[in-house]
């Protein structure tokens, strides 16, 4: 019998959708014993956000500043799990602060040690950098990343934006006007099982050696180089501001709003200039783009 912890934060329930799919066949084999662990925090955030406290999170998630949790349940803590299947959002390039305050909790310490694990990411595009960073938590932790997947809002990278502020600020996952549905696909979501069925393959052999490339063969991943380059020089700015606005708490409201501006010119003014940019220059950094690609799409 193999114990897997399937821990994870939700906080619209897209997120829950994705891993109670993915964990489908898991939770359907008597050779798992499988346990879910909602991640909450003592001072939950709102769901629909309210613009306020959207933009007060960014130095929190963004420096990984934490939260304090609520204990998980003794049935969580008192078991030795043989897999971690961890759920995660991408909160200002960076995994959101349930998550990140999780990870730096006591619990963690014990839960992760030793253990293998699967992240499973939802975001809006961007996500590289927040697994790289991801990468290191897991490894201070003395766990082992032996596989990631990540379903995205496909949509082009301006219709994704304003969809997701519609969804994030009204709390309503629903095609308005001329646009799209926002988030992951109903299609990707319900598919997620096919991940399931891989992982459940390599539980029952006792083996995570090979699990990565056999996730990839089921599309667990896509990389779009230009959000791989634009994601590296949003964190570089991020850093700057998120700095800024905690070493000055008396300027934080004004320092705030600088930030918004500074999102909207970075997101429909510098975005798209960017983009031609990487456009023309693709030809010559080609190689440097395909080691990359390779590289993110592994553990």
């Amino acid at each position: 019998m193999k114990n897997v912890l399937v821990l994870y934060y939700t906080q619209s329930g897209q997120l829950e959708e994705i891993v109670q799919n993915l964990s489908a066949p898991l939770l359907a084999s008597s050779d798992i014993n499988l346990t879910f662990c909602d991640i909450s925090l003592e001072k939950p955030f709102p769901f629909p956000w309210e613009k306020a406290a959207f933009f007060d999170a960014f130095p929190e998630s963004f420096l990984h500043i934490p939260s304090k949790v609520v204990p998980p349940s003794d049935e969580v803590l008192n078991k030795k799990y043989d897999l971690i299947i961890l759920g995660y959002q991408v909160w200002y390039l960076s995994p959101s602060i349930p998550v990140n305050s999780f990870l730096q909790s006591e619990y963690a310490k014990n839960l992760f040690n030793e253990t293998p694990v699967v992240t499973v990411i939802g975001a809006r595009n961007m996500w590289v950098m927040a697994q790289e960073k991801m990468k290191v938590i897991l490894k201070g932790l003395n766990a082992k990343l032996v596989g990631n997947i990540a379903l995205v809002d496909r949509h082009i990278n301006h219709v994704s934006v304003i969809t997701i502020v519609e969804w994030m600020f009204t709390g309503k996952k629903e095609k308005f006007g001329i646009f799209p549905k926002p988030g992951v696909s109903d299609e990707e979501i319900k598919g997620a099982s096919k991940f399931g069925e891989v992982i459940l393959n390599h539980l029952k052999n006792d083996s995570f050696q090979q699990l990565q490339e056999n996730l990839l063969e089921k599309d667990a991943i896509e990389i779009r180089s230009f959000l791989v380059e634009m994601d590296k020089k949003a964190n570089k700015m991020f850093k700057k501001w998120a700095n800024l606005i905690i070493k000055r708490p008396n300027s934080r409201p004004k320092l705030l709003k600088g930030f918004n501006v500074y999102l909207l010119v970075a997101i429909w003014l510098i975005s798209p200039i960017v983009y031609i940019l990487h456009l023309l220059k693709y030809p010559l950094v080609l190689n440097k783009i395909k080691k990359e690609k390779a590289y993110y799409r592994g553990v």
